[in-house]
């Protein structure tokens, strides 16, 4: 594997990390290192922007949305089921005078 200069850690999280440039540039090596080696961080103006994970590292974190039943019922699990969103009838606008 060739040498990353791009390539520093990331204090918080101790992950190798990349400069925005670098990583749209060597965008299949940022792919093969999150695969084979886990997850990469991806800095913005020093910033951390996003963490790239491999698909194995995905699936493991997050289950398929199939599992997890229809989009109504998955919201309706989370706090957003406990939201009223019934609302009144609308009869539309008072006609002129």
């Amino acid at each position: 594997m060739a040498k990353r200069t791009s390539k520093q850690t990331a204090p918080a999280r101790r992950l190798p990390a990349w400069k925005l440039e670098d990583a749209k540039a060597r965008f299949s090596e940022l792919v093969r290192c999150a695969q084979n080696h886990g997850p990469q961080l991806v800095t913005r103006r020093g910033e951390t922007a996003v963490v790239v994970i491999g698909a194995e590292d995905f699936d493991r974190l997050v289950p398929p949305l199939a599992a997890k039943g229809a989009l109504v019922e998955f919201l309706q699990r989370t706090q957003l089921g406990e939201i009223d969103v019934e609302r009144a009838i609308d009869r539309g606008r008072e006609p002129p005078a």
